[in-house]
């Protein structure tokens, strides 16, 4: 592609519009165009990210007069019901749509309304969006023109348990179980006591323990790919550090499914996705070993004498959980190699 992409980014102070800022402001195919801000109107964005200085020189501009319909692709790293109020109009000017939040993500109008405490403002925009996940959607998000970037708890769950449930290979009688554990800065950049270092560090609990808003959207994800209804317990944890998630994955294998050798299923299954590595049988992923990178690792261990799985996952949050995959849904609906300006090491220590 020789024509840049005019990219513009609707909220672009938060932590996951400071991400798509970081890998977009190298990515070779693409001119940042629109960064909007309400309260940070005409500030210079390296004023506010110093880490972007020298990268970015665009300032923040007010939403009210932000021309985002000359844009190629508008990001949205905003709240929940932000997108929705926007994307009739985005996607009548031919403007392709990534929205961050939960506005997209869920198809069921009704369990959206229900867990997000709001209406839903354009089903009929709903009803043609595609989930984000391109190790399992990558032919639908190639042709769509608006994307539900999925949650950052869901894309480890979904890719940790794709391979046994597009082969059937688990027992859906019993649950599901993930116990999922992410730094603070899922929690995003706002001022919240819970967040607070005095709070956080030193410190490790268990939340939305009787609900959590991404629960629906892994439920319905997981019943998807299993074709059949299942029951799920999810229990995320915040643990004291800024980046990271670990998520642990219990599941009851199938009669069929205890004498195959999955470490080679998983393997094979996930060959040929860069951004997908399954680790060799007895060795575990530490969060570390993806920090500021899209990786995701995988490992699994097989309870012979129980019938049950034990699957381990890491990713970065902010970026294979959130604007990392937001870019390579990005490079794969306008024709580009899905790792183009993503292709960035790990960070160690």
């Amino acid at each position: 592609m020789n024509k840049k992409l005019k990219v513009g980014i609707v909220g672009g102070t938060g932590y996951t519009g400071v991400e798509l800022l970081r890998l977009l402001a190298l990515h070779p195919n693409v001119a940042l165009t629109t960064i909007t801000s309400r309260g940070e109107a005409g500030l210079p964005v390296a004023d506010m990210f110093p880490s972007l200085r020298g990268y970015v020189d665009l300032a923040f501009t007010d939403p009210a007069l932000a021309n985002l319909q000359d844009c190629d692709v508008v990001f949205f790293a905003t709240p929940h019901g932000v997108a929705m109020s926007q994307a009739q109009a985005l996607l009548d000017a031919q403007v392709k749509v990534i929205d961050l939040a939960a506005d997209f993500r869920l198809q069921d109008v009704a369990v959206f309304e229900t867990w997000y405490k709001m209406p839903h403002s354009c089903p009929a925009v709903l009803a043609e969006a595609v989930y984000g996940i391109p190790e399992l959607y990558r032919e639908q998000i190639k042709a769509a023109k608006i994307i539900g970037n999925p949650g950052c708890y869901p894309t480890t769950v979904l890719l940790g348990l794709a391979p046994l449930l597009e082969q059937g290979l688990i027992d859906l009688a019993a649950p599901i179980i993930a116990d999922a554990k992410s730094g603070v800065s899922g929690a995003g950049r706002k001022a919240e006591v819970a967040t607070l270092f005095a709070e956080s560090s030193d410190n490790m609990k268990a939340y939305g323990v009787a609900g959590h808003r991404h629960h629906p959207e892994i439920h319905a994800q997981l019943t998807q790919l299993a074709g059949k209804p299942l029951q799920f317990i999810f229990v995320p944890h915040l643990i004291p550090m800024i980046r990271g998630m670990l998520t642990t994955i219990y599941v009851k294998l199938s009669a069929s499914a205890q004498s195959l050798d999955l470490q080679a299923l998983f393997e094979q299954r996930y060959q040929h996705e860069r951004f997908v590595d399954v680790l060799p049988a007895g060795v575990f992923p530490e969060t570390r070993s993806v920090r500021g990178s899209n990786q995701i690792r995988i490992a699994l261990h097989q309870h012979a004498q129980t019938g049950y799985l034990t699957l381990v996952v890491v990713q970065d949050n902010l970026v294979k959980g959130a604007a990392g995959q937001a870019v390579q849904n990005m490079n794969i609906m306008f024709d580009l190699a899905e790792n183009t300006g993503l292709e960035v090491v790990p960070l160690l220590p």
